[in-house]
């Protein structure tokens, strides 16, 4: 399905991009029009059964019109430890961190661990630049996108200790979490943030 089968009530009117060294990029709020998703009749076979149905689809990318339809990915119950991290493809902290989690993912296909990268590129931007960066760098990690422009509508229900700065990982399993808000520098920090959630 291709970008412009988006319904044309979910347009940005106002982003404003701003990088920062110490806290990663921010977005700028951003409104969305409320319009009820319509679910996509195709079911992405990558999905765990569990997990929330995409609003439509780019290019086999899962994506969601808004946070209520990936919320339940941050409640599942179960012995998995997940890995979430919010970047987008403008974000060079959250770019240069990827190939951690990519190789985190790799070596750990035994292990009851799900590591998510959700995209929050501007819709604009999916087919010109999300999905062939997901193509040239042969992502293996789950890719969503999150179109959702109303952050602070939502990134509490995420953690209260985020200030919406990207690149920022989300991870939890069961009831306990931790959130980390700034890049990993080196694939070492990940694992040691991670395993005690192993």
């Amino acid at each position: 399905m291709h970008l412009n089968s988006i319904p044309a009530p979910f347009k940005f009117l106002a982003i404003t991009l701003a990088l920062t060294v110490t806290t990663g990029c921010k977005n700028e709020n951003s409104k969305v029009n409320d319009a009820k998703p319509t679910l996509a009749s195709k079911v992405n076979k990558e999905l765990p059964n569990h997990w929330p149905l995409p609003d439509t689809y780019v290019e086999g990318i899962p994506v969601y019109d808004t946070f209520t339809g990936i919320e339940p990915m941050f409640q599942f119950d179960n012995d998995t430890t997940y890995v979430v991290n919010f970047w987008a493809t403008w974000c060079k902290p959250c770019i240069k961190e990827l190939p951690y989690f990519e190789e985190f993912n790799s070596n750990r296909k035994t292990e009851k661990v799900k590591v998510v990268l959700v995209s929050l590129d501007f819709p604009r931007h999916l087919e010109t630049k999300l999905v062939p960066f997901v193509r040239e760098q042969q992502l293996k990690s789950k890719v969503v996108v999150l179109l959702d422009g109303k952050y602070n509508d939502w990134i509490d229900k995420v953690s209260p200790e985020w200030s919406g700065a990207i690149p920022a990982t989300y991870i939890y399993k069961g009831r306990q979490n931790h959130l980390v808000p700034s890049p990993f520098e080196t694939m070492e920090e990940l694992i040691e943030v991670v395993k005690p959630f192993l």
